[in-house]
């Protein structure tokens, strides 16, 4: 069987400038200066070919920006425009987890099938949102949009690893939260991982060193094992989930297009320099 090769866009949707090296790693042996900027970016993804347009993660909505102070660049609805991408165009939706951060915009999609880890879905409508410290990383609004498909049999549940379609699959990987999950695509040159939270930036996954927020910290760890057999061992098949590197390792779509950039081609910069550069910053000689 031919395995369809995909063209992957990074859609960055929004910032939070606010963050520093301190706030971005379990561990204290930070890779820099605890107090360092280290911005954070919101993305989606767009996955298009063998006749499918799928969504990889939703992002979140105005509203919730401003509620939890983020900055906004574009709207998930309107970069989709800059594609010719009609919402209700999009014929599945992979949420890789159900964070505030990657599940807003659920009503945006009619049409589309949403393909969502069983233990995700029970960890967020269950006993553990009893806990502020674990249900403020949801937004109740999201979770109960979600019920809308699910009750109209649009949502397609995984238990575990999975093959959705020819060139897509999903690996189960816990950790950040029960039923996260990465999303591997078959693209012209080679695999790209989707981390999405299994890696929030290039350096938690090079310095085995987690987000700080995890329900599990060894499937944390193993996360980063399992990203790095899918990558084939090339940091330049693994696509973090929230590193500002990602828009300027890319090529941009197009000058119009500066928040979208190509994941199936080849990075035009040294993402290891690039890290390198992340903390330069804030070293004395």
């Amino acid at each position: 069987m031919t395995v369809a090769h995909y063209e992957v866009l990074s859609l960055r949707i929004a910032s939070d400038p606010q963050r520093t090296v301190g706030t971005n790693f379990f561990f204290d042996s930070f890779p820099g200066p605890a107090d360092l900027p280290m911005p954070q970016d919101y993305l989606s993804w767009v996955l298009r070919g063998d006749g499918r347009c799928i969504l990889v993660d939703t992002c979140f909505t105005a509203a919730s920006a401003e509620r939890r102070r983020r900055h906004m660049h574009r709207s998930l609805e309107a970069l989709l425009a800059d594609l010719d991408i009609e919402p209700a165009g999009v014929t599945d939706v992979i949420m890789t987890h159900l964070h505030w951060d990657h599940a807003g915009n659920i009503g945006l999609f009619p049409n589309a099938r949403f393909h969502v880890q069983a233990a995700e879905l029970a960890f967020c409508t269950g006993p553990a949102m009893l806990h502020q410290g674990v249900s403020k990383i949801y937004n109740r609004e999201d979770v109960q949009s979600f019920m809308a498909p699910l009750f109209e049999g649009r949502v397609a549940i995984v238990d575990g690893d999975a093959t959705l379609f020819p060139g897509i699959d999903v690996h189960k990987v816990g950790g950040h939260t029960p039923g996260s999950m990465t999303v591997t695509v078959a693209t012209r040159r080679g695999p790209v991982v989707l981390a999405s939270d299994a890696a929030h930036f290039y350096a938690n996954f090079q310095g085995r060193s987690p987000f700080p927020i995890l329900e599990n910290f060894p499937q944390a760890l193993t996360a980063f094992d399992i990203i790095d057999r899918l990558s084939g061992g090339s940091i330049a098949h693994v696509i973090p989930g929230h590193d500002p590197i990602i828009a300027s390792a890319y090529p941009k779509l197009g000058e119009r297009h500066a928040d979208i950039v190509c994941l199936h081609e080849n990075p035009v910069i040294d993402i290891a320099a690039a890290m390198a550069r992340q903390f330069s910053l804030g070293k004395t000689a």
